[in-house]
Protein backbone atom coordinates (compact mmCIF):
# COMPACT_ATOMS: atom_id res chain seq x y z
CA UNK A 1 0.00 0.00 0.00
CA UNK A 2 3.07 2.47 0.65
CA UNK A 3 4.49 1.53 -2.50
CA UNK A 4 1.50 2.88 -4.35
CA UNK A 5 2.00 6.35 -3.58
CA UNK A 6 5.67 7.05 -2.67
CA UNK A 7 8.68 5.91 -3.31
CA UNK A 8 11.71 6.17 -0.86
CA UNK A 9 15.82 5.74 -1.53
CA UNK A 10 15.55 2.38 -1.13
CA UNK A 11 12.87 -0.85 -0.71
CA UNK A 12 13.45 -4.11 0.63
CA UNK A 13 14.66 -6.60 -2.04
CA UNK A 14 15.52 -10.24 -1.36
CA UNK A 15 16.82 -11.86 1.32
CA UNK A 16 15.87 -8.93 3.41
CA UNK A 17 18.55 -6.42 1.62
CA UNK A 18 17.96 -2.74 0.88
CA UNK A 19 17.42 -2.24 -3.49
CA UNK A 20 17.75 1.14 -5.18
CA UNK A 21 14.32 2.79 -5.60
CA UNK A 22 14.58 6.50 -6.13
CA UNK A 23 18.17 5.93 -5.43
CA UNK A 24 19.75 4.82 -8.47
CA UNK A 25 22.68 4.06 -6.05
CA UNK A 26 24.70 5.02 -2.82
CA UNK A 27 28.66 5.52 -1.67
CA UNK A 28 29.35 5.24 2.05
CA UNK A 29 33.28 6.58 2.89
CA UNK A 30 35.23 3.64 4.82
CA UNK A 31 35.15 5.26 8.16
CA UNK A 32 30.87 5.39 8.11
CA UNK A 33 30.63 9.44 8.09
CA UNK A 34 30.48 10.35 4.37
CA UNK A 35 27.59 9.57 2.27
CA UNK A 36 26.82 9.73 -0.91
CA UNK A 37 23.32 9.47 -2.74
CA UNK A 38 23.03 9.21 -6.24
CA UNK A 39 19.43 9.89 -7.60
CA UNK A 40 17.26 8.44 -10.59
CA UNK A 41 16.74 10.87 -13.23
CA UNK A 42 13.28 11.45 -14.86
CA UNK A 43 11.10 10.50 -11.76
CA UNK A 44 8.06 12.65 -12.61
CA UNK A 45 6.22 13.95 -9.40
CA UNK A 46 1.82 13.64 -9.38
CA UNK A 47 -0.04 16.51 -10.22
CA UNK A 48 2.24 17.98 -12.94
CA UNK A 49 4.91 19.10 -10.40
CA UNK A 50 7.41 17.53 -12.30
CA UNK A 51 10.31 16.29 -11.71
CA UNK A 52 11.84 14.81 -8.34
CA UNK A 53 15.35 16.27 -7.56
CA UNK A 54 17.90 15.99 -4.77
CA UNK A 55 16.07 19.35 -2.83
CA UNK A 56 13.01 17.70 -2.85
CA UNK A 57 14.49 14.27 -1.15
CA UNK A 58 16.51 16.07 1.37
CA UNK A 59 13.07 18.62 2.23
CA UNK A 60 11.09 15.46 2.30
CA UNK A 61 13.05 14.21 5.03
CA UNK A 62 13.47 17.66 7.08
CA UNK A 63 9.72 17.47 7.32
CA UNK A 64 9.26 13.69 8.47
CA UNK A 65 11.59 15.09 11.29
CA UNK A 66 10.15 18.19 11.73
CA UNK A 67 6.56 16.20 11.89
CA UNK A 68 7.40 13.57 14.76
CA UNK A 69 5.33 10.93 13.44
CA UNK A 70 7.34 8.90 11.84
CA UNK A 71 9.09 6.09 14.16
CA UNK A 72 12.45 7.55 13.13
CA UNK A 73 11.63 11.01 12.62
CA UNK A 74 14.39 11.88 15.93
CA UNK A 75 17.21 9.83 14.22
CA UNK A 76 16.80 11.24 10.87
CA UNK A 77 17.26 14.67 12.06
CA UNK A 78 20.24 13.65 13.65
CA UNK A 79 21.89 11.90 10.63
CA UNK A 80 20.59 15.33 8.33
CA UNK A 81 21.21 17.62 10.96
CA UNK A 82 17.28 18.60 10.62
CA UNK A 83 17.38 19.32 14.52
CA UNK A 84 20.58 21.80 14.39
CA UNK A 85 22.50 19.98 16.83
CA UNK A 86 25.91 20.60 14.21
CA UNK A 87 27.04 16.93 14.07
CA UNK A 88 25.99 16.05 10.51
CA UNK A 89 25.99 18.75 7.34
CA UNK A 90 24.09 17.80 4.41
CA UNK A 91 25.15 19.82 0.92
CA UNK A 92 23.05 19.11 -2.42
CA UNK A 93 25.80 18.74 -4.67
CA UNK A 94 23.68 18.86 -8.38
CA UNK A 95 19.81 17.92 -9.24
CA UNK A 96 20.76 14.15 -8.98
CA UNK A 97 22.95 14.50 -5.74
CA UNK A 98 23.50 15.20 -1.92
CA UNK A 99 26.47 13.93 0.49
CA UNK A 100 25.52 13.87 4.22
CA UNK A 101 28.95 14.12 6.27
CA UNK A 102 28.50 13.08 10.15
CA UNK A 103 30.45 13.36 12.73
CA UNK A 104 29.99 10.23 14.23
CA UNK A 105 30.02 6.74 11.97
CA UNK A 106 26.51 5.63 11.24
CA UNK A 107 25.48 1.56 10.76
CA UNK A 108 24.27 1.28 7.46
CA UNK A 109 21.04 -0.55 8.54
CA UNK A 110 20.06 2.00 10.79
CA UNK A 111 19.98 4.85 7.84
CA UNK A 112 18.60 2.14 5.30
CA UNK A 113 15.89 1.90 8.08
CA UNK A 114 14.85 5.39 7.42
CA UNK A 115 15.34 5.62 4.45
CA UNK A 116 13.67 2.67 2.77
CA UNK A 117 9.70 2.29 1.29
CA UNK A 118 7.09 -0.21 2.02
CA UNK A 119 6.78 -0.61 5.94
CA UNK A 120 5.67 0.96 8.88
CA UNK A 121 8.56 3.51 8.45
CA UNK A 122 8.15 4.64 4.48
CA UNK A 123 9.84 7.48 3.68
CA UNK A 124 8.05 8.97 0.59
CA UNK A 125 9.77 11.46 -1.38
CA UNK A 126 7.22 14.86 -1.91
CA UNK A 127 7.42 17.94 -4.19
CA UNK A 128 8.99 20.83 -2.02
CA UNK A 129 7.53 23.07 -5.14
CA UNK A 130 3.52 22.09 -3.76
CA UNK A 131 4.18 22.31 -0.29
CA UNK A 132 5.56 25.91 -0.69
CA UNK A 133 2.44 26.89 -2.89
CA UNK A 134 -0.04 24.63 -0.74
CA UNK A 135 1.30 24.88 2.48
CA UNK A 136 2.58 22.13 4.56
CA UNK A 137 -0.55 21.14 6.32
CA UNK A 138 -2.61 20.96 3.00
CA UNK A 139 -0.12 19.50 0.79
CA UNK A 140 0.20 16.61 3.25
CA UNK A 141 -3.38 15.27 1.99
CA UNK A 142 -3.09 16.01 -1.19
CA UNK A 143 0.13 14.58 -1.67
CA UNK A 144 2.43 14.76 -4.61
CA UNK A 145 4.55 11.67 -4.56
CA UNK A 146 6.02 10.12 -7.28
CA UNK A 147 4.16 6.07 -6.67
CA UNK A 148 2.52 4.50 -9.50
CA UNK A 149 -1.08 5.90 -7.94
CA UNK A 150 -1.98 9.26 -7.85
CA UNK A 151 -4.10 10.69 -4.98
CA UNK A 152 -7.28 12.05 -6.90
CA UNK A 153 -9.81 11.73 -3.67
CA UNK A 154 -9.81 10.89 -0.31
CA UNK A 155 -12.35 10.38 3.08
CA UNK A 156 -10.64 9.81 6.45
CA UNK A 157 -11.57 6.76 8.07
CA UNK A 158 -13.57 6.29 4.77
CA UNK A 159 -11.30 5.88 1.18
CA UNK A 160 -8.41 6.53 -0.54
CA UNK A 161 -9.10 7.31 -4.89
CA UNK A 162 -5.69 7.08 -6.88
CA UNK A 163 -5.84 6.83 -10.69
CA UNK A 164 -2.84 5.11 -12.66
CA UNK A 165 0.38 7.37 -13.53
CA UNK A 166 0.87 6.51 -17.06
CA UNK A 167 4.18 5.61 -17.83
CA UNK A 168 5.63 5.49 -14.58
CA UNK A 169 9.07 4.97 -14.18
CA UNK A 170 8.64 1.73 -12.12
CA UNK A 171 5.17 0.03 -13.65
CA UNK A 172 2.19 1.60 -15.29
CA UNK A 173 -0.51 0.32 -13.34
CA UNK A 174 -2.63 -2.75 -15.28
CA UNK A 175 -5.81 -1.16 -14.55
CA UNK A 176 -6.63 2.63 -14.51
CA UNK A 177 -8.64 3.03 -10.99
CA UNK A 178 -7.73 2.03 -7.25
CA UNK A 179 -9.64 2.06 -4.15
CA UNK A 180 -8.58 1.51 -0.84
CA UNK A 181 -11.66 1.64 1.81
CA UNK A 182 -11.85 1.69 5.35
CA UNK A 183 -13.71 -0.77 6.09
CA UNK A 184 -13.46 -2.11 10.16
CA UNK A 185 -15.85 -5.82 10.22
CA UNK A 186 -14.08 -8.66 8.86
CA UNK A 187 -17.82 -9.78 8.10
CA UNK A 188 -18.46 -6.83 5.79
CA UNK A 189 -15.19 -7.06 4.00
CA UNK A 190 -15.83 -10.88 3.14
CA UNK A 191 -19.40 -10.22 2.52
CA UNK A 192 -17.81 -7.42 -0.02
CA UNK A 193 -15.38 -10.17 -1.42
CA UNK A 194 -18.44 -12.64 -1.56
CA UNK A 195 -20.28 -9.98 -3.77
CA UNK A 196 -17.57 -9.01 -6.32
CA UNK A 197 -17.56 -5.24 -4.82
CA UNK A 198 -14.23 -5.80 -3.37
CA UNK A 199 -11.26 -7.51 -5.75
CA UNK A 200 -8.65 -7.83 -2.80
CA UNK A 201 -8.74 -7.56 0.77
CA UNK A 202 -7.00 -8.57 4.01
CA UNK A 203 -8.34 -11.23 6.12
CA UNK A 204 -8.39 -13.14 9.46
CA UNK A 205 -7.52 -16.40 9.29
CA UNK A 206 -10.79 -17.78 9.98
CA UNK A 207 -12.37 -16.30 6.83
CA UNK A 208 -10.34 -18.58 4.93
CA UNK A 209 -13.12 -21.37 4.61
CA UNK A 210 -15.36 -18.73 3.10
CA UNK A 211 -13.11 -17.02 0.30
CA UNK A 212 -11.34 -20.38 -0.73
CA UNK A 213 -15.11 -21.29 -1.47
CA UNK A 214 -15.21 -17.89 -3.77
CA UNK A 215 -15.25 -19.12 -7.25
CA UNK A 216 -12.20 -17.94 -9.02
CA UNK A 217 -10.66 -16.81 -5.12
CA UNK A 218 -6.85 -16.84 -5.03
CA UNK A 219 -5.13 -16.44 -1.56
CA UNK A 220 -1.85 -15.41 -1.21
CA UNK A 221 0.57 -14.27 1.52
CA UNK A 222 4.09 -13.09 1.94
CA UNK A 223 6.79 -14.72 3.71
CA UNK A 224 8.01 -12.54 6.90
CA UNK A 225 5.52 -10.06 6.05
CA UNK A 226 4.74 -9.09 10.00
CA UNK A 227 6.26 -9.88 13.29
CA UNK A 228 4.10 -9.66 16.64
CA UNK A 229 5.78 -9.13 19.81
CA UNK A 230 4.90 -7.45 23.73
CA UNK A 231 6.59 -4.25 24.98
CA UNK A 232 7.03 -3.77 28.57
CA UNK A 233 6.14 0.07 29.05
CA UNK A 234 7.31 1.69 32.36
CA UNK A 235 10.83 0.72 32.41
CA UNK A 236 12.00 4.10 31.93
CA UNK A 237 15.76 4.25 33.64
CA UNK A 238 17.39 7.39 33.97
CA UNK A 239 16.69 10.69 32.51
CA UNK A 240 15.34 11.46 29.11
CA UNK A 241 16.37 13.19 26.10
CA UNK A 242 15.57 17.02 27.63
CA UNK A 243 17.12 15.39 30.53
CA UNK A 244 14.22 15.17 32.94
CA UNK A 245 13.11 11.96 34.69
CA UNK A 246 10.59 9.78 33.27
CA UNK A 247 7.03 10.79 34.57
CA UNK A 248 5.97 7.31 33.76
CA UNK A 249 8.14 5.44 35.57
CA UNK A 250 6.74 3.81 38.58
CA UNK A 251 8.62 0.86 40.26
CA UNK A 252 5.47 -0.27 42.02
CA UNK A 253 4.83 -1.98 38.73
CA UNK A 254 6.19 -5.70 39.09
CA UNK A 255 7.66 -5.80 36.35
CA UNK A 256 10.10 -2.83 36.29
CA UNK A 257 13.01 -2.28 38.86
CA UNK A 258 13.70 0.23 41.65
CA UNK A 259 17.15 0.25 41.12
CA UNK A 260 18.66 1.16 37.21
CA UNK A 261 21.82 -0.82 39.02
CA UNK A 262 21.37 -4.24 37.00
CA UNK A 263 23.44 -6.29 39.50
CA UNK A 264 21.14 -5.04 42.38
CA UNK A 265 18.49 -7.50 43.77
CA UNK A 266 15.63 -5.61 42.59
CA UNK A 267 16.48 -5.73 39.33
CA UNK A 268 16.90 -9.62 39.44
CA UNK A 269 13.22 -9.75 40.67
CA UNK A 270 11.83 -7.81 37.93
CA UNK A 271 13.72 -9.63 35.34
CA UNK A 272 12.02 -12.96 37.10
CA UNK A 273 8.90 -11.26 36.22
CA UNK A 274 9.47 -10.70 33.02
CA UNK A 275 10.61 -14.26 32.04
CA UNK A 276 7.74 -15.75 34.66
CA UNK A 277 5.25 -13.81 31.66
CA UNK A 278 6.71 -15.20 28.95
CA UNK A 279 7.38 -18.91 29.64
CA UNK A 280 3.13 -18.86 30.98
CA UNK A 281 2.50 -18.10 27.24
CA UNK A 282 1.86 -21.03 24.61
CA UNK A 283 3.49 -19.46 21.27
CA UNK A 284 2.98 -22.45 19.66
CA UNK A 285 -0.95 -23.07 20.11
CA UNK A 286 -1.00 -19.29 19.05
CA UNK A 287 0.34 -20.30 15.65
CA UNK A 288 -1.48 -23.17 15.37
CA UNK A 289 -4.96 -22.15 16.42
CA UNK A 290 -5.26 -18.33 16.18
CA UNK A 291 -3.07 -18.11 12.86
CA UNK A 292 -4.02 -21.21 11.40
CA UNK A 293 -0.44 -22.61 10.96
CA UNK A 294 0.56 -19.91 8.58
CA UNK A 295 3.13 -18.24 10.58
CA UNK A 296 5.95 -19.37 13.19
CA UNK A 297 7.01 -18.94 16.81
CA UNK A 298 9.18 -16.33 17.58
CA UNK A 299 10.59 -15.55 21.49
CA UNK A 300 12.60 -12.46 21.13
CA UNK A 301 10.88 -9.64 19.31
CA UNK A 302 12.42 -8.37 16.05
CA UNK A 303 14.56 -11.47 14.80
CA UNK A 304 11.61 -12.45 12.01
CA UNK A 305 13.67 -13.78 8.90
CA UNK A 306 17.03 -13.41 10.85
CA UNK A 307 16.51 -16.52 13.00
CA UNK A 308 19.56 -17.92 11.21
CA UNK A 309 21.47 -15.33 12.91
CA UNK A 310 20.00 -15.47 17.15
CA UNK A 311 21.18 -17.68 19.58
CA UNK A 312 19.75 -20.78 19.76
CA UNK A 313 19.18 -20.33 23.89
CA UNK A 314 16.99 -17.25 22.76
CA UNK A 315 14.28 -19.64 23.46
CA UNK A 316 10.64 -19.48 26.14
CA UNK A 317 9.41 -22.73 26.61
CA UNK A 318 5.80 -23.09 27.67
CA UNK A 319 5.91 -23.23 31.86
CA UNK A 320 3.20 -22.16 33.22
CA UNK A 321 3.93 -24.07 36.75
CA UNK A 322 7.14 -22.77 36.42
CA UNK A 323 5.92 -19.47 35.88
CA UNK A 324 4.04 -19.64 38.82
CA UNK A 325 6.57 -20.49 40.86
CA UNK A 326 8.97 -17.62 39.92
CA UNK A 327 6.01 -15.32 40.64
CA UNK A 328 5.82 -16.18 43.95
CA UNK A 329 9.86 -15.65 44.71
CA UNK A 330 9.22 -12.08 42.93
CA UNK A 331 6.83 -11.33 45.85
CA UNK A 332 3.81 -12.02 43.83
CA UNK A 333 2.36 -14.99 45.26
CA UNK A 334 -0.87 -14.01 44.09
CA UNK A 335 0.19 -12.21 41.11
CA UNK A 336 -0.47 -8.70 40.12
CA UNK A 337 -2.72 -5.90 38.03
CA UNK A 338 -1.51 -4.86 34.50
CA UNK A 339 -3.16 -2.62 31.67
CA UNK A 340 -2.97 -5.50 28.63
CA UNK A 341 -3.79 -3.05 24.77
CA UNK A 342 -3.49 -4.67 21.61
CA UNK A 343 -2.09 -1.62 19.51
CA UNK A 344 -4.76 -2.32 16.31
CA UNK A 345 -3.20 -2.24 12.89
CA UNK A 346 -5.24 -4.29 11.50
CA UNK A 347 -2.21 -7.57 11.19
CA UNK A 348 -4.06 -10.66 11.39
CA UNK A 349 -5.37 -11.62 14.79
CA UNK A 350 -3.90 -8.95 16.41
CA UNK A 351 -6.50 -8.55 19.07
CA UNK A 352 -7.34 -12.43 19.59
CA UNK A 353 -3.62 -13.46 19.74
CA UNK A 354 -3.56 -10.39 22.19
CA UNK A 355 -6.18 -11.97 24.25
CA UNK A 356 -4.90 -15.53 24.61
CA UNK A 357 -1.81 -13.96 26.09
CA UNK A 358 -4.58 -12.14 28.64
CA UNK A 359 -5.53 -15.73 29.22
CA UNK A 360 -2.48 -17.09 29.74
CA UNK A 361 -1.22 -14.55 32.34
CA UNK A 362 -4.90 -14.87 33.91
CA UNK A 363 -3.57 -18.74 34.76
CA UNK A 364 -1.04 -17.71 36.93
CA UNK A 365 -2.57 -15.22 38.31
CA UNK A 366 -2.11 -12.35 36.78
CA UNK A 367 -5.25 -10.40 36.69
CA UNK A 368 -5.47 -8.31 33.11
CA UNK A 369 -7.38 -5.75 32.14
CA UNK A 370 -7.96 -5.30 28.11
CA UNK A 371 -7.48 -2.09 26.74
CA UNK A 372 -8.20 -2.08 22.80
CA UNK A 373 -7.49 0.90 20.87
CA UNK A 374 -6.68 2.19 17.67
CA UNK A 375 -2.89 2.63 17.40
CA UNK A 376 -3.34 5.87 16.06
CA UNK A 377 -4.87 6.70 19.30
CA UNK A 378 -1.98 4.83 21.14
CA UNK A 379 0.49 6.19 19.67
CA UNK A 380 1.20 9.34 21.22
CA UNK A 381 1.05 8.14 24.91
CA UNK A 382 3.98 5.83 23.51
CA UNK A 383 5.94 8.72 21.67
CA UNK A 384 5.75 10.94 25.32
CA UNK A 385 6.49 7.75 27.31
CA UNK A 386 3.23 8.18 28.97
CA UNK A 387 2.22 5.13 28.85
CA UNK A 388 2.51 2.06 31.50
CA UNK A 389 1.74 -1.10 30.76
CA UNK A 390 1.74 -3.63 27.92
CA UNK A 391 1.38 -3.75 24.22
CA UNK A 392 1.27 -6.38 21.70
CA UNK A 393 2.28 -4.66 18.51
CA UNK A 394 2.72 -6.27 15.08
CA UNK A 395 5.73 -4.75 13.15
CA UNK A 396 6.91 -5.43 9.85
CA UNK A 397 10.28 -6.86 8.40
CA UNK A 398 13.39 -5.55 9.59
CA UNK A 399 16.00 -5.13 7.54
CA UNK A 400 18.26 -6.20 10.70
CA UNK A 401 17.55 -6.99 14.08
CA UNK A 402 19.21 -3.88 15.15
CA UNK A 403 16.16 -1.64 14.08
CA UNK A 404 14.10 -2.67 16.51
CA UNK A 405 16.72 -2.34 19.38
CA UNK A 406 16.62 1.34 18.00
CA UNK A 407 13.25 1.63 19.64
CA UNK A 408 15.15 1.16 23.37
CA UNK A 409 17.58 4.33 22.42
CA UNK A 410 16.82 7.67 24.07
CA UNK A 411 16.47 9.81 20.75
CA UNK A 412 14.40 6.81 19.12
CA UNK A 413 10.81 9.06 18.33
CA UNK A 414 9.26 6.02 19.43
CA UNK A 415 9.34 3.27 22.16
CA UNK A 416 9.27 -0.41 23.27
CA UNK A 417 8.66 1.08 26.78
CA UNK A 418 12.37 0.33 28.49
CA UNK A 419 14.69 2.98 28.14
CA UNK A 420 18.53 2.60 29.95
CA UNK A 421 21.87 4.43 30.02
CA UNK A 422 23.46 1.27 28.93
CA UNK A 423 21.46 0.66 25.58
CA UNK A 424 22.63 3.51 24.37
Amino acid sequence: MSSSIGEGPVTIGEEILPNPMIALSWDISDDFLTWTWKLRPGIQFHKGYGEMKAEDVVYSAEQFHLGAKLARAGIMGDYYDHNGKGNSETKIVDDYTFTVTNTKPWVPTTVFEFSRNAAGVSFWAVSKRKSEELGIEDASVDIASTGPWEVIDHQSGSFWKFKAVQDHWRQTPYFDELVYWTIPEESARVAGFQTGNLDIFTMAFDSLPTVEAVEGASVTGWANGGQSGLNFHGQYYGVGKEGNSYPAYDCGNAWVSCDMDTEFEAWATALKVRRAMNIAIHRQTIVDELLAGFERVQSVRDWMGHDHRQNPDWNYEFDPVLAKQMLAEAGFPDGFDITLTPAIRNAPAEVESCHAVAQYWEDIGISVKIQALPYATIQPSLITRNYVGITCLTVGTRLSPVIGASNYTIDSTYTYGTHHPWLD
